[in-house]
């Protein structure tokens, strides 16, 4: 529960649709073509006139310019499934010429694997049958700009809506961060990177993995590793296991249920996906913890690693080569993290 809500503001909500490209007051619902124009023929302006894009394959869309200082309070959008990976969110805070947040649409709304997980966190809300929300807070001082890239080879219809408020932004708000990476297969006897390359101070806020197993028996063996602010070989946090980092125990496993999905405010196991006897060989499984009421503190830099371990005969160990792709959210006093590489849509694919 939020214990300011009864506090009144001298701030503004705006909200950016489709319906009202600028966000400005009184604008809501004025076009006279989009995408609604033909149903609404017999009734025109103010009738859904405009209820989404198209958005062509290879094209980049502004979804949002907004003028600041102001805050995002909630996002809302879907598109049809089979474009949860292939497209992809960049916001920039302040004029910064690198976005802050870059991922595939999917992974930012935990759906990484392209099939409908319920969802129903503290930050992201996932609802049937596509229904993406996010209630990160989102400060920014200039301005804020919010793309998506079709990266796909199909068209698609985009629904959205960016839910804002314009007033002061406090001097000590970092802006929100979240980057995407994916490891398919795993190397022998590596780690997968979940965050690296980040200088200055902040606190680390949330992970999402999608985790493909390519082998058989249990695969979550391996710790996760917090490096702070000149940690070299050791880590200053480091967990016990995959299934604890998300709140789990004994390998998800309920006896005579097998692997059970969970979905809390701060963690869960939304998505296990079976292998079918047929095509579908291998399991897959979406995961995610937010740190919201336990933020990783830093103040000069910071990495995070997971390992994949499974076990072999004689009770050892057995380093995977899973698919692993993850996403992690951040603030931090600067507006970028550095450019962000061109996202291959082979890289992406879902397999």
């Amino acid at each position: 529960m939020n214990l300011s809500l009864s506090l009144l503001s001298t701030g503004q909500s705006r909200s950016i649709t489709p319906e009202n490209p600028t966000g400005e007051p009184g604008a809501g619902g004025a076009a006279t073509e989009g995408t609604g124009a033909a149903a609404a023929r017999d009734l025109g302006q103010g009738w859904k006139v405009s209820p989404s894009i198209r958005l062509a394959a290879g094209a980049t869309a502004t979804l949002g310019e907004l003028p600041g200082p102001g805050t995002i309070r909630h996002l809302w959008m879907t598109v049809r499934r089979e474009h949860w990976r292939s497209m992809i969110l960049r916001v920039y805070w302040d004029g910064s010429p690198d976005p802050a947040i870059a991922a595939p649409l999917g992974d930012l709304f935990c759906q990484g694997w392209g099939e409908f997980a319920q969802v129903s966190s503290v930050p992201v809300a996932v609802n049937p049958h596509g229904g993406f929300n996010s209630y990160w807070e989102m400060p920014y001082r200039g301005s804020a700009r919010v793309t998506l890239e079709n990266v796909g080879g199909a068209d698609a219809s985009v629904y959205y809506q960016i839910d804002y408020e314009l007033g002061p932004v406090p001097d000590g708000a970092g802006y929100l961060h979240a980057t995407w990476r994916r490891s398919n297969p795993l190397a022998d006897r590596q780690v997968h990177t979940i965050l690296d390359g980040v200088r200055g101070a902040g606190h680390y806020v949330g992970t999402y993995l999608a985790w493909g197993v390519n082998s058989s028996g249990w695969w979550g063996e391996g710790e996760v590793k917090f490096y702070l602010d000149g940690d070299d070989e050791l880590p200053t946090i480091c967990g016990t296991g995959t299934e604890d980092y998300f709140g789990g125990a004994w390998n998800f496993d309920v006896p005579e249920r097998g692997y059970t999905t969970y979905t809390t405010p701060y963690l869960g196991l939304p998505q296990v996906l079976r292998p079918d006897g047929l095509y579908r060989s291998q399991q897959r499984f979406g995961m995610y913890r937010w740190h919201l009421p336990d933020p990783i503190r830093f103040a000069d830099d910071i990495r995070v690693t997971i390992q994949a371990l499974g076990w072999r005969s004689g009770g050892r160990y057995l380093p995977l080569h899973d698919d692993i792709a993850s996403t992690a959210w951040w603030y931090q006093r600067d507006t970028g993290h550095g450019p962000v590489p061109p996202f291959d849509p082979d890289h992406l694919e879902v397999v």
